[in-house]
């Protein structure tokens, strides 16, 4: 029987981030991650402080931010990669009108810090917006995807990740530890994204699947250096490649991509660039969303020491530090968690 502190289901970004939190605190445990998730390695990967279609602050955005760029950095140090790409975020103006709706947001106490007050003339011949843009301070993009796949390679490393999937029915619940198979633990934290739909312990949270299907292309005249927003998000990459997104699709809970919704960011993407591109990859992710757009962390209403971190949504490479040093300290220190985030909300 070997004995550790937690046993962590998932290694998505909300998966990562509780880690980071028991690495530094010296707690032992083990994660089990099958791959079946895909949301956090297809992602673009960005941290944008704005809802950029209604010119409003992402919820405790200053938080989030001034939290997590350091985690990444303590990130990029211990896998010795590169993963954060401060980048600036240019929202496409369409008309004089929204040129104006601009001002008026970056004039705004809450947004005067992530809004830029002067707009940006386009300069580049391969993109349409005679209008300009809006500069959004404070951004950039994680490598979600090489994130993900250098920390499970760490964990393997460090006989810390479980490839195997994970049998809820195999769980035995005691008051005061958790066994699953050989092992035994303090605590189980499910941080699964979608896959909590299939968790028989926390299926009853209004998890909503929302599947975003997402393209690469390969256009060596756009020389872009900026993440676009128009009607789709536009992400530089390297080599010529851009990261094309995204769709959403409520009804669809599968990972196969489709044809309507390639041709629906092809033409999207025509409208704002107007040089010639090739579609090198097409790939689908199911995020993990609410309807209150807020998470669901907390502890089983009947199983003190199993908990859920997730529902993360759009915006888990800001919030997933934030969420599990929430969810840690709560754990480890009694601490309240934020009752906008509790899944205790949806008691009646």
């Amino acid at each position: 029987m070997k004995t550790i502190d937690y046993i962590i289901v998932g290694c998505g970004l909300a998966g990562i981030a509780f880690s980071e939190q028991l690495r530094a605190a010296n707690k032992t445990f083990l994660v089990f991650d099958n791959y079946s998730q895909h949301s956090s390695r297809v992602a673009a990967g960005l941290y944008n402080p704005v809802v950029l279609k209604r010119f409003t602050k992402v919820w405790k955005a200053k938080t989030q931010l001034e939290l997590a760029l350091p985690k990444y950095k303590s990130l990029e140090q211990l896998l010795d990669i590169k993963l954060d790409f401060e980048i600036p975020v240019y929202r496409k103006l369409a008309s004089i009108e929204e040129q104006n709706e601009w001002f008026v947001a970056s004039d705004k106490p809450v947004l005067s810090d992530f809004l830029s007050t002067n707009l940006v003339n386009n300069t580049n011949v391969s993109i349409n917006a005679k209008f300009g843009f809006g500069e959004v301070l404070h951004s950039g993009r994680i490598n979600t995807t090489q994130l993900v796949q250098s920390y499970s390679d760490y964990l393997k490393s460090n006989r810390q990740l479980s490839e195997d999937e994970f049998h809820y029915d195999l769980l035995d619940i005691q008051s005061n530890f958790i066994q699953y198979k050989t092992i035994r633990a303090k605590h189980i934290i499910f941080a699964e994204g979608y896959g909590l739909s299939k968790n028989p312990f926390f299926n009853f949270l209004p998890l909503n699947g929302t599947k975003g299907e997402m393209l690469t292309i390969k256009a060596p005249d756009l020389n872009m250096d900026f993440i676009l927003k128009s009607s789709v998000f536009i992400v530089p990459l390297e080599d010529d490649l851009y990261w094309i997104g995204a769709t959403y699709e409520w009804e669809d809970k599968t990972y196969e991509i489709t044809d309507n919704a390639k041709e629906e960011l092809l033409k999207k993407v025509r409208q704002v660039i107007n040089c010639d591109f090739e579609v090198v990859h097409q790939v689908a992710g199911i995020r993990p969303t609410t309807k209150d757009r807020r998470p669901l962390i907390g502890s089983h209403p009947n199983y003190k020491n199993m908990f859920v971190l997730n529902g993360l949504g759009t915006r888990g490479v800001m919030m997933s530090p934030y969420v599990a040093e929430q969810l840690f300290n709560h754990i480890e220190k009694g601490s309240d968690l934020d009752r906008e985030i509790d899944i205790k909300r949806f008691d009646t």
